[in-house]
């Protein structure tokens, strides 16, 4: 048994609550995924993980064991990584998730800059609007937009996204231009909505002028949970958008979107880095989340909040 392959898999299958997913993220069989954790069970005599057909629950011994586990790997990586060669250049597979709108518009165009400066590191990125099980995924690290909520999470604030109402001129020239949110609950406009990935609730659009705030849910005839279906719906003409302004800039500049409710203001979108608690913050880590850092200070700088320091 190698002991090191064994305590990875045990820690592993305890983290995503079954051997199958611990088999596919360590790049194993599920057969030599149990007979490693058999095997340490064995060695240690005793019982570490309780297996029913439909799910592996960890004993009280085992998380008492887990915990010590977690903190010896993390030490052998911070062994490796704390040589001058590791620290110049981080290396090793990164898994990462972010949305696919920010994806696409701004982590891929600049990802180039990123591997010439760390050409050992291997992305990952699991590309929606979906809300992953970070533990049970395997997945090192989240970009997310909006508060997160998870208290279990350790969570960086990034950046500020500034926010703005739009629609297609074809809309425009069938709904008429609306002079003030609330007309957006008139029975013949229409928004595209979005959902919320867990609840499935569509979100309202908060907004605020000279002391006036308005929340507008509107009436929307296609709801989505993916932003880039979100903008082209939109695009298409289906309802009034919501969104971010990097993603809107490019269409309202060749016309094929138009702001509107000028003088209205938006809370910005908060921006996050969260990862497990338990996940060490290796080399590589770190260096995506400085980048990210780097990038969201261009595209996204974080905004002042009265009471709030920008942290």
């Amino acid at each position: 048994m190698d002991r090191f392959d064994a305590l990875q898999a045990f820690a592993r299958v305890a983290e995503a609550g079954s051997f199958t997913k611990a088999a596919q993220t360590l790049h194993m069989s599920k057969t030599t995924v149990t007979q490693l954790v058999q095997q340490l069970e064995a060695r240690l005599r005793v019982k570490l993980l309780n297996r029913t057909t439909r799910q592996v629950k960890i004993t009280a011994d085992g998380a008492a064991y887990y915990e010590r586990v977690v903190r010896l790997l993390a030490d052998m990586e911070d062994a490796d990584t704390s040589l001058s060669s590791a620290l110049a250049a981080p290396k090793g597979r990164l898994r990462v998730d972010v949305p696919s709108p920010l994806a696409r518009l701004i982590l891929m165009p600049a990802l180039p800059a990123f591997h010439e400066r760390y050409p050992e590191i291997q992305l990952h990125m699991g590309v929606s609007d979906r809300v992953v099980d970070l533990i049970g995924d395997n997945v090192d690290c989240v970009l997310r937009g909006g508060e997160v909520t998870d208290p279990s999470l350790v969570v960086r604030h990034v950046g500020d996204l500034q926010l703005g109402v739009y629609a297609a001129p074809s809309y425009l020239q069938r709904a008429g231009t609306p002079q003030h949110p609330g007309e957006l609950d008139d029975t013949h406009h229409r928004t595209v909505g979005f959902m919320r990935s867990r609840s499935g609730k569509v979100a309202p659009i908060v907004m605020q002028r000279d002391g006036e705030q308005l929340e507008v849910q509107g009436r929307h005839v296609v709801a989505v949970d993916d932003g880039n279906a979100y903008l082209a719906a939109g695009v298409a003409g289906l309802g009034v958008l919501w969104l971010p302004q990097y993603m809107a800039n490019e269409h309202a500049a060749r016309g094929e979107l138009v702001p509107l409710f000028d003088g209205w203001q938006f809370d910005p979108m908060p921006m996050y880095v969260a990862f497990p608690p338990n996940r060490h913050v290796s080399a590589k880590l770190r260096a995506f989340i400085d980048w990210v850092v780097e990038l969201m200070a261009v595209h996204a700088p974080l905004a002042s909040r009265p009471g709030k320091p920008n942290s």
